[in-house]
């Protein structure tokens, strides 16, 4: 019997079948893959701007914690993937969007591209939570 437990939102598209997960529960730790603002028909969502990717990445990232039963105040770890480092007061505005008080703990890494054209951002998360509040509806 497997010690993970995958999790889905109805808010975010699952990706084709044995590829990866979106998001695991690993005993009291939750980990979400790097999210995009990559839209179900392939097209890339929000207005263009690092800003709009980034809150698009954030808001899947919060469905997916909330139907672990967790919160964005749970997140300790981010990881954060850009194509332009220079943006980064933009991704500052958007992650005052979804945390306050000690904002996790974080890594931002320049890269040449993403999986996709038009990809400025991909953010993965690691959130700790007690076990037993884990959403027993969503898991896989």
């Amino acid at each position: 019997m497997s010690l993970l437990k995958r999790i889905t939102s109805p808010e975010v598209a699952e990706p084709p079948p044995k590829s990866f997960s979106q998001c695991l529960v690993a005993g009291d730790t939750i980990y979400v893959s790097g999210q995009l603002a990559r839209l179900e028909d392939g097209s890339v969502g929000g207005d263009g701007s690092m800003l709009s990717q980034a809150t698009i990445a954030l808001g899947r990232i919060k469905a997916l914690l909330e139907a672990a039963g967790a919160s964005m105040d749970d997140v300790a770890k981010l990881t954060i993937y850009v194509t332009d480092i220079t943006k980064r007061p933009e991704i500052n505005e958007a992650r005052q969007k979804f945390f306050s008080g000690d904002f996790p703990t974080s890594t931002l890494v320049e890269v040449r591209a993403l999986a996709g054209p038009g990809l400025l951002i991909e953010i993965e998360a690691v959130a700790i939570v007690d076990s037993r509040s884990v959403n027993p509806s969503r898991l896989g």
